[in-house]
């Protein structure tokens, strides 16, 4: 992947030195062009081809903007209720995650959605404690973190 972005960037410049035209619209076009010609003759190049990889990203960024919108007004559900009905706790979340950065990535991700906390993970790296405000299942609750943050990080990582 760092491969096809020097690559890219490359292209980039040689478009923009070529056209004599040294600005920031002349930069972008050369590395459109640069991504097409990735594309075009990516049998040639090891690796997928990056973009790919690059729209996963862009998939978990407004996977984790809709969850926090989402649980934010949980979280005001709960905070307006005259005699709030919450059960807090903490669960155990097992993980298929395998690098430290993937497994750091999903607990910051949990951690910053409002309403839920990573407390700590396990000696193995095999489950992460999290602490939330209210839980109405238990299992539920685990497959809604693996279908979505967790899935989405495989995605991108591998």
């Amino acid at each position: 992947m760092a491969f096809q972005i020097v690559v890219n960037l490359i292209i980039a410049f040689m478009w923009m030195f070529l056209s004599e035209s040294y600005t920031a619209p002349s930069f972008i076009a050369g590395y459109l062009w640069g991504i097409l010609l990735l594309l075009l003759l990516g049998r040639f190049i090891p690796g997928t081809f990056y973009m790919r990889r690059v729209g996963k990203i862009i998939r978990l960024i407004l996977l984790f903007i809709k969850e926090l919108v989402l649980s934010n007004f949980d979280i005001i559900k709960i905070v307006y209720q005259p005699k709030p009905d919450v059960e807090p706790g903490i669960f155990a979340l097992p993980t298929d995650l395998k690098s430290n950065w993937e497994i750091t990535l999903l607990a910051n991700l949990i951690s910053l959605t409002p309403g839920t906390l990573s407390v700590a993970i396990s000696e193995d790296n095999s489950q992460i404690f999290i602490h939330s405000i209210h839980i109405d299942d238990v299992d539920e609750s685990i497959q809604a973190i693996k279908n979505t943050f967790e899935k989405a990080i495989m995605e991108v990582t591998r």
